[in-house]
């Protein structure tokens, strides 16, 4: 395990063979991540892409009633920005810290730079892309035919693969804005689990404490980009 101010702590940076990830290591840029940090803004023009290292970003909308709703995370998988590499250099989307810790800024000039070559950086994105996509396309089927129940259990899992340990910081209120429903519902549900044993939840912390229950209490959502993700993208156990 590398070391947590290595870049490569980064899956899509550590899958890069020596050659195309020499070119980047000097202009990677390590910054904090904090909990309500906005990475950018819907409309904004994008500067940086930005590689998560040991935080987890939201990807989501904003209503004009104010509403919000996750459409996909991104943790070390991953990375924030793709409407750079994809042509659009802004999106109407927001990206917002949701798990504290750091990730790695590259510029706008050399990440197009380098992603021009056609290399294994240019695979390696677009692949992640195709990632990103089913799970946002799956976040939308979920939100729309299961229950309050399997979301959770999908958003906690989801969250954990990004994460070391078993634990999450993470209010309910929060939790309820991810998945665009009443902070009520959300409190019922995690009452519910945690009544089943699965989680622990006291002033903001979660503790998962039966990960196999919560696997077998979620929707097939879950494993559908799970599965999506490990075909995709370089093993995440290798780092």
């Amino acid at each position: 395990m590398l070391p947590l101010a290595h870049p490569q702590q980064n899956d899509l940076l550590a899958s890069l063979p020596a050659v195309d990830f020499a070119p980047l290591a000097a202009a990677l840029d390590r910054v904090p991540l904090r909990l309500g940090d906005m990475v950018y803004a819907p409309g904004q023009t994008l500067t940086h892409l930005v590689f998560p290292a040991d935080a987890v970003v939201s990807l989501h909308y904003v209503m004009a009633s104010g509403c919000t709703a996750e459409t996909a995370g991104v943790g070390h998988e991953g990375v924030v920005g793709i409407a750079l590499f994809m042509g659009g250099g802004t999106t109407s989307s927001s990206a917002v810290v949701h798990t504290s810790g750091h990730g790695y800024r590259l510029p706008r000039e050399l990440l197009l730079q380098q992603f021009a070559l056609g290399g294994a950086l240019q695979r390696v994105l677009l692949r992640y892309t195709q990632a990103l996509i089913t799970q946002m396309a799956q976040t939308a089927v979920c939100n729309r035919h299961h229950t309050l129940d399997q979301q959770l259990c999908r958003w906690l899992l989801l969250s954990l693969d990004r994460l070391q340990g078993n634990e999450l910081v993470m209010t309910q209120e929060l939790i309820a804005n991810m998945l665009g429903v009443r902070r009520e519902g959300v409190t019922e549900a995690a009452l519910k689990l945690q009544k089943a044993g699965l989680i622990r939840y006291a002033r903001g912390h979660i503790t998962v404490i039966d990960r196999a229950g919560l696997e077998g209490r979620t929707c097939e959502c879950y494993e559908v980009v799970k599965r999506e993700y490990d075909r995709l993208l370089p093993d995440r156990t290798a780092t």
